[in-house]
Protein backbone atom coordinates (compact mmCIF):
# COMPACT_ATOMS: atom_id res chain seq x y z
CA UNK A 1 0.00 0.00 0.00
CA UNK A 2 2.18 2.48 1.52
CA UNK A 3 5.88 2.35 2.29
CA UNK A 4 8.28 4.73 4.20
CA UNK A 5 12.07 3.74 3.64
CA UNK A 6 14.54 5.07 5.61
CA UNK A 7 18.06 5.78 4.82
CA UNK A 8 21.69 7.84 6.66
CA UNK A 9 22.08 6.55 9.77
CA UNK A 10 25.34 5.20 10.92
CA UNK A 11 28.47 6.09 13.57
CA UNK A 12 29.65 9.59 13.55
CA UNK A 13 32.12 11.50 16.36
CA UNK A 14 30.28 13.81 18.54
CA UNK A 15 30.32 17.58 16.89
CA UNK A 16 29.99 15.74 13.51
CA UNK A 17 26.95 15.70 11.33
CA UNK A 18 24.78 13.17 9.53
CA UNK A 19 21.44 13.39 7.11
CA UNK A 20 18.70 10.85 7.17
CA UNK A 21 16.23 10.65 3.91
CA UNK A 22 12.64 9.49 4.26
CA UNK A 23 11.36 8.06 1.34
CA UNK A 24 7.59 7.23 0.95
CA UNK A 25 5.99 5.06 -2.30
CA UNK A 26 2.93 3.39 -2.88
CA UNK A 27 -0.46 4.41 -3.27
CA UNK A 28 -0.23 8.30 -2.49
CA UNK A 29 -3.40 10.78 -2.57
CA UNK A 30 -1.30 13.41 -0.80
CA UNK A 31 1.41 13.62 2.05
CA UNK A 32 0.43 16.20 5.26
CA UNK A 33 2.13 16.32 8.07
CA UNK A 34 5.82 14.29 7.95
CA UNK A 35 8.10 14.19 11.40
CA UNK A 36 10.80 12.69 12.74
CA UNK A 37 10.64 10.66 15.74
CA UNK A 38 14.03 8.79 18.17
CA UNK A 39 13.68 5.94 20.74
CA UNK A 40 16.77 6.16 22.87
CA UNK A 41 17.12 2.56 24.63
CA UNK A 42 15.46 2.20 27.90
CA UNK A 43 13.49 5.34 26.65
CA UNK A 44 10.37 6.46 25.19
CA UNK A 45 9.90 7.13 21.26
CA UNK A 46 10.38 11.01 21.05
CA UNK A 47 9.04 13.61 18.83
CA UNK A 48 12.26 15.30 17.27
CA UNK A 49 10.94 17.66 14.45
CA UNK A 50 8.07 18.11 12.29
CA UNK A 51 7.20 19.92 8.96
CA UNK A 52 3.72 20.55 7.84
CA UNK A 53 3.45 22.99 4.57
CA UNK A 54 5.73 25.39 5.70
CA UNK A 55 5.69 25.20 8.81
CA UNK A 56 8.64 23.14 11.40
CA UNK A 57 8.98 23.02 15.14
CA UNK A 58 11.70 20.68 16.97
CA UNK A 59 12.23 19.41 20.37
CA UNK A 60 14.36 22.23 22.46
CA UNK A 61 17.00 19.46 22.33
CA UNK A 62 17.93 19.94 18.70
CA UNK A 63 16.71 23.68 18.13
CA UNK A 64 19.45 25.24 16.29
CA UNK A 65 21.24 21.59 15.56
CA UNK A 66 18.83 19.59 13.36
CA UNK A 67 16.57 20.74 10.51
CA UNK A 68 14.01 18.99 9.09
CA UNK A 69 13.06 19.42 5.20
CA UNK A 70 11.46 17.87 2.63
CA UNK A 71 10.83 17.17 -0.91
CA UNK A 72 7.14 17.00 -1.82
CA UNK A 73 8.22 16.08 -5.53
CA UNK A 74 10.25 13.37 -4.75
CA UNK A 75 7.46 12.52 -1.39
CA UNK A 76 10.83 12.34 0.28
CA UNK A 77 11.52 14.17 4.28
CA UNK A 78 15.21 14.97 5.40
CA UNK A 79 16.45 15.40 8.71
CA UNK A 80 20.08 17.28 8.63
CA UNK A 81 21.85 16.75 11.85
CA UNK A 82 24.56 18.88 12.64
CA UNK A 83 26.84 19.50 15.76
CA UNK A 84 25.63 15.65 16.95
CA UNK A 85 25.91 14.59 20.82
CA UNK A 86 26.40 11.42 22.80
CA UNK A 87 22.58 11.82 24.13
CA UNK A 88 21.58 11.78 20.38
CA UNK A 89 22.26 8.50 19.60
CA UNK A 90 19.17 6.32 19.34
CA UNK A 91 16.91 4.76 16.76
CA UNK A 92 15.10 7.46 14.37
CA UNK A 93 11.69 6.93 12.84
CA UNK A 94 10.13 8.84 9.73
CA UNK A 95 6.40 9.00 10.29
CA UNK A 96 3.72 10.55 7.43
CA UNK A 97 0.35 11.21 7.77
CA UNK A 98 -0.97 10.37 4.16
CA UNK A 99 -3.91 9.89 2.25
CA UNK A 100 -3.92 6.46 0.35
CA UNK A 101 -5.20 7.28 -3.23
CA UNK A 102 -7.13 3.82 -3.44
CA UNK A 103 -9.24 4.49 -0.38
CA UNK A 104 -8.91 8.08 -0.22
CA UNK A 105 -8.49 7.94 3.77
CA UNK A 106 -5.60 9.58 6.22
CA UNK A 107 -3.33 6.87 7.31
CA UNK A 108 -0.39 7.05 10.03
CA UNK A 109 2.66 5.31 8.37
CA UNK A 110 6.15 4.69 10.48
CA UNK A 111 9.35 3.92 8.55
CA UNK A 112 11.80 0.85 10.03
CA UNK A 113 14.10 3.04 11.70
CA UNK A 114 17.64 3.82 11.12
CA UNK A 115 20.29 3.34 13.96
CA UNK A 116 22.47 7.02 14.43
CA UNK A 117 25.06 6.34 16.94
CA UNK A 118 27.20 9.23 18.42
CA UNK A 119 30.88 8.45 20.52
CA UNK A 120 32.16 10.40 22.48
Amino acid sequence: QVQLVESGGGVVQAGGSLSLSCAASGSIFSINAMAWYRQAPGKQRELVAVISGDDTDYVDSVKGRFTISRDDAKNTLYLHMNSLKPEDTAVYYCHAEIRVATTQTDTDFWGQGTQVTVSS
